[in-house]
């Protein structure tokens, strides 16, 4: 009878021990904004809607292929964060070329970093309307820069989270270790927040 008791007090002591110092749950980030409406130009020449995204969070970030600076590094970065994703999550580059960045030219620049399939959509559009996106729907800057020749645009090189209602969430620094482990974790307590 003893020895019951002992071992049902220590298997108290270490439930609650587990429940006294188990981490909280990550919290989601707050809905920064929804995303206006858009409609945009996918590299096998589909329209893609703010709605056809709606269901499932994302992950967005803004290139142009011309770009000889940082938009190589944000397709490589763009590459390590896909293998830390759940395979459902959706990536989205968005061309702040898009005079250049025709979808011919976009599905080019996808094959050549071997991306295939809708998993990792290229989106191009009209300048206007893209450039408006980013500035007033990711709240991220975008501008002309001609005098610089190897980067014609300055842009943000962040990567953004958007939920399953195509509101924003947060943006990260796409250089940053620290930044995308939290963007991973953000999206796992997003996904959680939807799924309740």
């Amino acid at each position: 009878m003893k020895r019951t008791l002992l071992a049902l007090a220590v298997a108290a002591t270490a439930i609650v021990g587990v429940l006294v110092f188990r981490a909280p749950p990550h919290p989601a980030p707050a809905p920064i904004a929804p995303l206006p409406e858009f409609a945009l130009t996918e590299r096998d020449g589909s329209t893609v809607t703010r709605a056809d995204l709606a269901g499932a969070p994302w992950v967005g970030d803004f290139i142009f292929t011309r770009c000889a600076v940082y938009c190589p590094r944000l397709t490589v970065r763009m590459k390590e964060l896909r293998e830390r994703l759940p395979g459902s999550i959706r990536t989205v580059s968005i061309s702040v070329d898009p005079d250049y960045d025709t979808p011919e030219v976009l599905a080019r620049y996808a094959a050549q970093w071997g991306i295939e399939g809708r998993a990792w959509l290229f989106l191009t559009g009209e300048r206007e309307a893209v450039w408006k996106l980013v500035r007033e729907g990711f709240l991220l800057p975008v501008e002309a820069a001609p005098e610089v020749e190897a980067s014609p645009i300055l842009h943000s090189n962040r990567f953004a989270l958007v939920d399953s209602a195509g509101r924003l969430r947060e943006t990260y620094e796409a250089f940053d270790e620290d930044a995308l482990d939290r963007l991973v974790a953000d999206l796992e307590a997003v996904l959680a927040e939807e799924s309740r």
